[in-house]
């Protein structure tokens, strides 16, 4: 299965960054930390060069926090600040702030070089559909500013929050880029809900979340769905896994369209518990 998507807001979403570029002191990259790498746009580097940036690790909650520390560490060596946060609760959000300041700090102090007053500082928050950038907006303003959705593609226009008096953030709408280079890309992001599942066929999502899960966490297999053993085919996990979930037509043949849909919806809800589908020696 080939996996693309590049709505038209989203071509005119690209167009709307590099216009306000200009007025940003800060970019805000959210990313899914189940799928660090997937969920960054390499647009991003592309449109907000020159520009410091925070990348924040989102849904922390949902990722394993052994395989977190480990891609903390590799954006760090890659000269990057990053934080760990959980956008649903607040958790680590209370950083992103004191961060953005210290980004922008070399600029504040040649605005206060030329006798300029301090002001607020000027952030841009940008990530692919379903990242939860609405959700933090809410999170740091305190109110529900932004429109928020279980779905991708939500935010369809910017618009500017204040947090507080020192920090003003620019929301955009998610950005995927048009051709994934990688197909792996694209079926990383259709398992953690990035890509309209409209869009997927759940059965080939689902098997492809069943051999990571496989090589990284069979004992969750084994106790989610009560399994004695794992099957080293991966089509006879997905059997068993179907008919211990009473996911059965007549004649005792696995619905597999049924079976899918539980499979990524647990991955997704974190029932399947913190899971990493992307790993830095990869």
């Amino acid at each position: 299965m080939t996996i693309q998507w590049f709505p038209g807001h989203m071509a005119k979403a690209r167009r709307e960054v590099t216009e306000k570029l200009s007025l940003i002191d800060v970019v805000i990259e959210l990313v899914d930390a189940r799928v660090p790498l997937a969920s960054r746009n390499p647009m991003i580097d592309e449109l907000t060069a020159h520009k410091p940036r925070l990348i924040l690790l989102n849904k922390a909650d949902l990722a394993d926090p052994a395989v977190t520390t480990e891609w903390v560490r590799y954006f760090e060596e890659a000269g990057m600040k990053v934080l760990v946060i959980n956008s649903q609760n607040g958790k680590g959000t209370e950083k992103i702030a004191q961060a953005c300041r210290e980004l922008a700090s070399p600029l504040i102090e040649k605005l206060k070089a030329k006798g300029m007053k301090p002001r607020a500082i000027r952030a841009m928050i940008l990530g692919i559909p379903n990242v939860g950038k609405s959700t933090l907006i809410n999170r740091l303003a305190s109110k529900r500013t932004a429109k928020v959705g279980d779905r991708p593609g939500v935010t369809k226009q910017q618009q500017w929050i204040k947090v507080g008096k020192t920090l003003e953030l620019l929301d955009t709408p998610g950005i995927l880029w048009p051709k994934f280079e990688d197909q792996l890309t694209g079926y990383l992001l259709a398992a953690t809900g990035a890509i309209k599942d409209e869009l997927l066929d759940f059965q080939d999502i689902a098997l492809f979340v069943l051999k990571k899960m496989k090589v990284y966490y069979q004992d969750r297999l084994k106790e989610r769905y009560k399994l004695d053993e794992i099957p080293e085919d991966p089509i006879e996990l997905f059997d068993e896994i179907g008919k211990k979930r009473g996911c059965l037509m007549s004649g005792g043949y696995v619905d597999y369209d049924k079976a899918a849909e539980i499979i990524l919806r647990e991955l997704r809800a974190g029932t399947l518990g913190p899971v990493t589908l992307e790993r830095v020696e990869e």
